[in-house]
């Protein structure tokens, strides 16, 4: 499979397989596609089709197969932003925040990763569940706004605000740290929490998450009231 990026702010992949190669997506993105790529819809098992709703994901996946000879598939990302593809191999899955996932060769399998630590996943901002990529293969994520990237040594961290963390390596950890004093706290805007990201592994975070975009246009829409 070989793959190409374009479109800027509003990306879209364009991957080029040849005859028998599959490419898997969850949300149905494909945009456009060459007349020889065949489209099954499978759910994988009721054990992975339940995993992948509570990653946020649909429970069905669409699998498109070139048949015949080399075929062409696009997948555009739902928000303006930034598509990261993801080389992954076994034991070097990446953890993703819900909905990242955009699509996928065959052999790559997205499941459900839940958080160990209670607190990370009512303060941290990310979710008790997010979405594990594991298998082999090449993956494409959606990032909200443009993707900033960090290779982490083991024991070094990060602080990271709510929502900004779109991926990490698998042998990452995260935790959660109060905002220190509590006129910062109360009034610095930040929040009461921020979530710490310890490697070893990579980091990917976002500039622009979807969550601070509704924020900040929520006053400028129209109330019921009105």
């Amino acid at each position: 499979m070989r793959y190409e990026i374009t479109g800027g702010n509003l990306p879209v992949v364009i991957c080029h397989l040849e005859a028998g190669e599959t490419m898997i997506t969850e949300r149905g993105s494909m945009s456009w596609m060459s007349p020889n790529m065949r489209m099954e819809t499978s759910g994988g098992g009721l054990g992975k089709a339940l995993g992948r709703m509570f990653a946020g994901e649909a429970i069905f996946q669409n699998r498109y197969t070139a048949q015949g000879g080399p075929g062409m598939i696009a997948f555009a990302s739902s928000f303006p932003g930034t598509i990261r593809p993801l080389d992954i191999r076994p034991g070097e899955g990446m953890i993703c925040q819900k909905s990242a996932f955009l699509a996928s060769e065959v052999g790559v399998e997205l499941s459900v990763h839940f958080r160990k630590k209670l607190g990370s996943g009512f303060f941290g901002g990310e979710g008790f569940i997010m979405q594990k990529l594991s298998g082999n293969g090449t993956a494409f994520l959606e990032i909200d706004g443009s993707a900033v990237e960090y290779d982490l040594q083991p024991g070094q961290s990060l602080v990271v605000d709510t929502g900004y963390l779109a991926a990490m390596s698998e042998t990452c950890s995260m935790d959660i740290q109060t905002v220190p004093g509590v006129k910062n706290a109360l009034f610095g805007g930040e929040g009461l929490f921020n979530t710490v990201i310890t490697g070893p592994g990579r980091v990917i975070l976002q500039s622009m998450p979807l969550n601070t975009v509704a924020a900040v246009l929520r006053p400028f829409f129209p109330t019921g009231n009105n």
